[in-house]
């Protein structure tokens, strides 16, 4: 990990209470999706602006949680779309993110570590 990842991943864990995640998780899983390259695309608040001031590629994790919570069989299709990527002509994101699709990751993440992130990801509390 490079020093601004490890800045990154602090400033984060700083504020992991007000997210309403198990905070024994919160770590853990911010280093496996920093370690994934999961950050390089989202962000887990609406809104933020990546550190060159961008807007996002991917949709905010808040805005996944809020979409899908209560969804029957949302951390398995999650999964999925993280392991194989997503349709770019199937984007339900517009307006909200600036890529289409995500990419396949099965090269940098396992299905089961995927699996796990996921369920960490809709356990966050609703888009603020």
């Amino acid at each position: 990990m490079t020093p601004r990842t490890i800045s990154l991943i602090a400033i984060t864990v700083a504020a992991l209470p007000a997210w309403g995640a198990p905070a024994a998780d919160d770590a853990a899983m911010l280093r496996l999706a920093s370690g994934s390259g999961c950050m390089t695309c989202h962000h887990i608040e609406p809104g933020a602006k990546g550190p060159d001031g961008l807007a996002p590629i991917g949709p905010a994790w808040r805005d996944v949680a809020t979409r899908y919570r209560g969804t029957p069989g949302a951390a398995d299709q999650l999964t999925r779309t993280v392991m194989a990527g997503s349709n770019p002509y199937n984007s339900h994101w517009k307006g909200k993110a600036s890529g289409l699709a995500m990419p396949p990751n099965e090269v940098a993440i396992k299905e089961a570590d995927a699996h796990q992130l996921v369920e960490w990801i809709l356990k966050l509390d609703a888009a603020k």
